[in-house]
């Protein structure tokens, strides 16, 4: 009777703990849903802004984001994904590793203006790629990187040894093993990795303020070079720093910016589930 108790107390009190979490969120999510809804035509997404930024559309922004995404895809995931295969499968348990493992822990806690004081002082002063794409997504890269490659190592990690054991006795070189059997078989959590990456490199703003956010520039980019507006940074502004701001602009502008982050999600949990249907354990 006493156990029986226990246990509907603590799933009781696990369900006051999510509703305490759950029930804010739904509520912010709702607010801007109502409040920017009214915002949102064919035009506000895709024209110009002009008039201070207080008419038009937000189509730079879009685009920007999307390609510091896009650029901070292209550099982190090829060198998260592989560090992450070196240190899981190459990598010998020494004092070395396990310093470098603690510094990539350490690394996905430190404040994201940090990165953009050194993406400033790296990127855009020391190698000369000015306030630019470039500069702002590798930036970003190095921010996202200690998230893909932790998530990747345990993903890596939790591939039963027994595959590679089968791999070698069959012949396969260890890299081939990794390639046709451990990374397909860890895809589904790698790619969770990725997409938290993105995503918080999608929302950031104080990395992209040093490094690539034009307060205002009603045109799109044409060069990597080139600086570019974003929708975390444009939010950041017209709520800030114009006078006169519509309140279903601001909203619309963070409803804009929250779908975009929620597509790209539901993208990543297709293409998990997706491949999370063909693994073998």
């Amino acid at each position: 009777m006493h156990r029986a108790f226990s246990q509907r107390l603590g799933f009781a009190l696990l369900g006051a703990i999510t509703l305490i979490v759950v029930v804010p969120i739904l509520l912010v999510i709702g607010i801007i849903v109502a409040r920017g809804i009214v915002a949102i035509n064919w035009q506000f997404l895709s024209t110009m802004p002009y008039g201070g930024m207080k008419q038009g559309g937000i189509l730079p922004a879009i685009i920007g984001t999307l390609l510091l995404t896009l650029g901070t895809a292209l550099v982190a995931v090829p060198i998260g994904v592989g560090g992450a295969v070196y240190l899981s499968e190459y990598a010998r348990d020494t004092r070395l590793t396990r310093a470098i493992r603690l510094a990539i822990v350490n690394l996905a806690g430190i404040p994201s203006i940090v990165y953009g004081l050194f993406g400033l002082g790296m990127f855009v002063l020391f190698l000369g790629f000015g306030t630019s794409i470039l500069a702002g997504s590798l930036t970003l890269a190095i921010m996202t990187l200690p998230v893909i490659i932790s998530t990747a190592e345990e993903a890596l990690r939790a591939v039963p040894q027994e595959f590679r054991t089968v791999s070698a006795s069959l012949g396969g070189t260890r890299w081939q093993g990794i390639r046709t059997i451990v990374l397909p078989q860890a895809l589904p959590g790698i790619i969770t990795g990725i997409i938290l990456g993105l995503l918080r490199a999608a929302g950031e703003t104080a990395p992209i303020l040093f490094t690539v956010a034009a307060f205002y520039l009603p045109r799109l980019p044409r060069s990597p070079l080139d600086q570019t507006m974003a929708l975390p940074y444009h939010l950041y502004v017209i709520s800030t720093q114009v006078p006169g701001m519509p309140l279903s602009v601001q909203y619309g502008t963070a409803l804009v910016l929250l779908g975009l982050v929620l597509s790209l999600n539901i993208i990543a949990s297709l293409i998990r589930r997706y491949f999370r249907s063909k693994r073998q354990w």
